[in-house]
């Protein structure tokens, strides 16, 4: 059955929606999108052909989505949110939840009760990440103590390094440290550059310490993950091997090492016609990941998209969720912590919060 849902923002990530749904529209459909631009209106009507509305009411009025995406300026995410839960709309929250820890507090003492609510973070369920934690589960590499996250900033980074520790809400001390690093300015949201510039970027490098032992460090410099000269790190230490980004080192028994990689099947190149896309992840000789969404060109980033629209829709009728409103909390939280073990130039420690029950 076709999921439905409505849209409340339209701004650059608010169109990765609408392309998803443009792209697949036997799954999702955009009943509605709210947006106070003109400009706006007549483009979005002209490409994706959906409604646009000027309030939520108006929408909601109009048409009866399955839940509302929230894909507008983070400073406004917990007031429009709490603005549609109160009116008995579930939600699924683009990131970051809120910008302060005070309105992370506010924004999970403020539920209604029997809110339905999940946060769009998208970058555990991009493919490659997906099959890495894919592996990990599979218990090769045996009890994960360390991870390195080189790919995302702030929440997103946090987000990962979760992931892949397998940590819910314990504790962390942080320490960090930021410098600036100058780099030749490459591809942005607005494109290609036009010219040759040399920027210069802030590196920030955390290292977090769970209570449980276990360590993650975020290393990341402003906007390397669209950087044509920068790249990636993930690395994921077990006692019984790692994953070091598409590399995977494990042992079969205490003398038999093993090594297998992270491959990518892709369509659509040489002489195969089964379209331009991609099939799946395979690592020592088992699929990881298989796209859902084969034949609708969906980049990594989109396919997550639909995997998180997909699974609203299953939370809408009491499925589990993919990511919580709580996970999101955490997630900024600890990057917040981040900020400041940078700003104050020392250690500071989490501490439990009420959404972590």
């Amino acid at each position: 059955m076709k999921i439905k849902f409505g849209l409340y923002g339209s701004g650059w990530r608010a169109e990765f929606f609408l392309r998803v749904a443009k792209l697949l529209p036997g799954s999702f459909e955009i009943v509605g999108l709210v947006t106070r631009s003109d400009e706006k209106v007549a483009r979005f009507t002209q490409e994706f052909g959906v409604r646009c509305y000027k309030t939520p009411e108006e929408m909601l009025t109009a048409a009866s989505p399955d839940f509302v995406v929230v894909s507008i300026a983070a400073s406004a995410n917990v007031e429009v949110s709490l603005k549609l839960l109160g009116m008995g709309v579930p939600v699924l929250l683009e990131t970051p939840p809120a910008t302060s820890l005070e309105s992370l507090i506010h924004f999970h003492k403020s539920l209604p009760a029997g809110a339905k609510i999940q946060v769009a973070e998208q970058y555990p369920f991009q493919p490659m990440h997906a099959a890495r934690l894919a592996f990990v589960a599979g218990g090769k590499l045996g009890q994960i103590q360390h991870t390195q996250v080189s790919y995302s900033h702030g929440y997103h980074a946090v987000a990962l390094i979760r992931q892949y520790l397998g940590v819910a809400y314990e504790n962390a001390e942080i320490t960090a440290t930021a410098f600036p690093v100058n780099v030749v300015g490459g591809y942005t949201r607005a494109g290609e550059p036009t010219h040759e510039a040399i920027l210069q970027k802030t590196q920030t490098i955390a290292v977090l310490k769970f209570s449980s032992g276990k360590t993650g460090i975020v290393n990341f410099e402003g906007d390397q993950h669209r950087s044509w000269v920068r790249s990636h790190i993930i690395q994921v230490k077990g006692d019984r091997g790692e994953i070091f980004n598409h590399q995977i080192k494990y042992l079969q028994n205490f003398n038999t090492p093993i090594e297998t990689k992270l491959k990518r099947k892709t369509l659509g190149t040489d002489d195969n016609f089964e379209g331009v896309d991609l099939k799946g992840i395979q690592a020592d000789g088992a699929w990881q990941y298989r796209n859902p969404h084969t034949g609708s060109r969906l980049v990594d980033d989109e396919i997550a998209i639909a995997h998180l629209l997909a699974n609203m829709a299953n939370y809408t009728k009491g499925g589990q969720p993919a990511y919580s409103l709580n996970q999101g909390l955490q997630d900024m939280y600890l990057s917040l912590l981040i900020d400041q073990a940078v700003k104050e130039g020392r250690a500071v420690v989490s501490e439990t919060q009420a959404w972590c029950e």
